[in-house]
């Protein structure tokens, strides 16, 4: 049988370049494929990287859906639909908004990990009984996450490919968070399946990329001892509550760790209580991060702007405050209420939510009334405060104490922010996978 799978193409944000588009390789359908690729014919399309074929007659096709991709992902599966392929969505938007998706718009819907769904999909499919919704009703084990099928990545379409995932979901249930529906399960993966994984990528510089790496600390604990011995240099994205495990903060160190992306949200309290962000406490927030840095590991804070305890004067505060501790990379999001989240049920509920129009919904559009503020000063906030962090002042005065990170510090925030453009065009000239392999050669020369 002739199976597809496709990434639909993402929508960019203002300070977004095509690097975005082709960051890494889209590991939950390389996921889907590793399941199916033994028994039947797999293709895989990422419409960021390449246009989708639409001459060939697949029986089977799946789309991964995020929220601001689904009407991009319902015109693909229409005209699949009418060659007379059956088309099944999944991916966390279709996990998390299951009974809000449109009807008529799929063949089936994949509701929670695909190693619980796919093959039942494919053998109801070969039965002739097909249903609607398949949900991964067995609560999944490390044992049961499948490695995703690496030597299907194509290398020259994609800055880094040595990505990893040790982990699904995560344990906290902030309500803005994808993860605060009870379909996604927390799982840790064997550890020595990581292990393997991370040595298929055939890389030392490893991006960890779960929710929550550190969301079961004794797990990582035995997972960081074991990969000591591997030499590695990792990052990954942690809850800000590992940052007072000073044991954990030193493994992390020993074991190659260079920077960690922490969701901060907020450094107004009343802004984070809003959202039940109950791991966040903001008067912790300083010590965490003097933590972080004694140890030459790099922060790359998450903020979200326009939270209902949020006015103008918070992107100001909230530069001030970016700068005075160093952070040194921020990536910066309009608070958007996911459907299907306790956010979005609030909001609706009172009336706030004031476009429907779900391919805006991608952190970079007001979709909502704020409360504090209007929607254009949320917005025009959400640009300034962007275009100040990596103006060239405060790129300096942002400049580590720990001279080891000044490589990857500038090579980040001045030729994939500031610079961003000038990058890429460097990439489209020589592929993103050689300006990926020349960055690291440059970091671990300089340093």
């Amino acid at each position: 049988m002739y199976i597809k799978l496709i990434q639909p193409k993402m929508r960019k944000r203002p300070m977004d370049t095509d690097i975005k588009l082709h960051m890494a390789p889209p590991l939950g359908l390389l996921t889907i494929a590793s399941l199916l690729r033994h028994e039947h014919k797999v293709v895989l399309e990422n419409e960021n990287i390449q246009p989708i074929n639409y001459e060939d007659k697949p029986e089977i096709v799946g789309i991964s859906v995020t929220v601001d991709t689904l009407p991009k992902a319902i015109a693909i599966a229409k005209r699949f639909r009418e060659k007379g392929s059956i088309v099944v969505a999944g991916g966390i938007h279709i996990t998390t908004a299951t009974e809000l998706i449109p009807d008529n718009c799929f063949d089936a819907l994949s509701v929670g990990a695909a190693e619980g769904t796919w093959p039942h999909i494919i053998e109801d499919y070969q039965q002739g009984c097909l249903k609607y919704i398949y949900r991964c009703e067995k609560k999944l084990t490390g044992s049961d996450i499948i490695s995703p099928a690496y030597d299907f990545v194509k290398k020259n379409e994609y800055l880094y490919c040595n990505v990893v995932h040790t982990s699904r979901g995560c344990p906290f249930r902030c309500d803005f968070c994808y993860n605060s529906t009870k379909e996604h399960q927390y799982i840790n993966r064997e550890i020595s399946d990581v292990i393997a994984d991370i040595q298929m990528t055939g890389s030392k510089h490893i991006m960890f990329i779960d929710d929550n790496f550190a969301g079961n600390p004794q797990w990582t604990r035995e997972f960081l001892e074991a990969i000591k011995p591997l030499r590695l240099k990792w990052n990954a994205a942690v809850s800000i509550n590992a940052a007072y495990d000073s044991e954990l903060l030193d493994l992390m160190k020993a074991s190659g760790c260079q920077s960690l992306f922490i969701g901060f949200e907020s450094i107004n309290p009343h802004s984070i209580q809003d959202v039940h962000k109950l791991q966040n406490h903001t008067d912790n927030y300083e010590k965490a991060i003097r933590e972080i840095h004694k140890r030459g590991i790099m922060i790359n804070a998450s903020f979200v702007f326009g939270l209902d305890g949020d006015t103008r004067e918070t992107f100001r505060t909230t530069l001030d405050w970016i700068v005075r501790n160093k952070i040194e990379t921020v990536t910066s999001h309009i608070l958007t209420p996911y459907p299907g989240t306790a956010l979005y049920d609030r909001m609706k509920q009172e009336g706030r939510i004031v476009s429907d129009d779900l391919s805006l919904y991608n952190t970079a559009h007001v979709v909502y009334r704020p409360l504090n503020m209007s929607a254009e000063e949320l917005y025009a906030g959400y640009i300034r405060i962007y275009k100040d962090i990596y103006s060239l002042k405060n790129i300096f005065r942002r400049l580590p104490d720990c001279k080891e990170q000044w490589a990857s510090y500038l090579l980040f925030n001045l030729m994939y922010r500031k610079y961003g453009k000038f990058t890429d065009g460097l990439c489209k000239l020589i592929t993103y996978e050689r300006i990926g392999w020349l960055a690291e050669k440059w970091v671990r020369y300089i340093s």
